[in-house]
């Protein structure tokens, strides 16, 4: 992964950055900080590229391991049983393009199956404390980040 390649995307349309990143993390993990609301692609040789994020309100919020399971461009979302509960009036599935899909352009399910880091269509939620547990980007920001990892990825969260 060529650090050019990320400069690229660095426009307008995105929040993209190439950063200082020091941490002993293999190259091509994603990192996410929710106490800053980042998350980092590590590229290796003390870079990583940073987007702000949207995570998990208070008492929503995990930290662990995972891996990308799963990429999805456009994808329905059926809110979890969770979710459900606490707004009963939502439908079973919520159709891709719908201004109520939380999911935006893409989303990439961790596994375990509980999150996802996912794209939105409310763009004022990044840089909140704003999901059940999941991690929102803006919708450029996914689309740049789907592009460059594959199912297998590792994902750390941290406070």
């Amino acid at each position: 992964m060529a650090l050019a390649a990320g400069l690229a995307f660095a426009s307008a349309a995105t929040a993209v950055e190439v950063v200082v990143f020091t941490a002993e993390i293999a190259p091509g993990t994603i990192v996410i900080k929710t106490s800053l609301r980042k998350l980092y692609l590590v590229l290796g040789e003390g870079k990583a590229l940073r987007y702000p994020v949207g995570v998990g309100r208070a008492g929503r919020q995990w930290v662990g391991s995972s891996f990308i399971e799963a990429k999805f461009l456009r994808p329905n979302w059926a809110p979890p049983a969770e979710i459900r509960r606490d707004r009963p009036e939502l439908p079973a599935v919520v159709p891709s393009g719908s201004p109520a899909n939380p999911m935006g352009a893409a989303a990439m399910t961790l596994s375990g199956g509980n999150y996802a880091i996912h794209g939105t269509n409310a763009p004022d939620s990044i840089g909140g404390f704003v999901s059940y547990g999941c991690i929102r980007m803006y919708n450029a920001d996914i689309t740049d980040l789907f592009a460059r990892v594959k199912p297998g990825t590792p994902v750390v969260v941290m406070r």
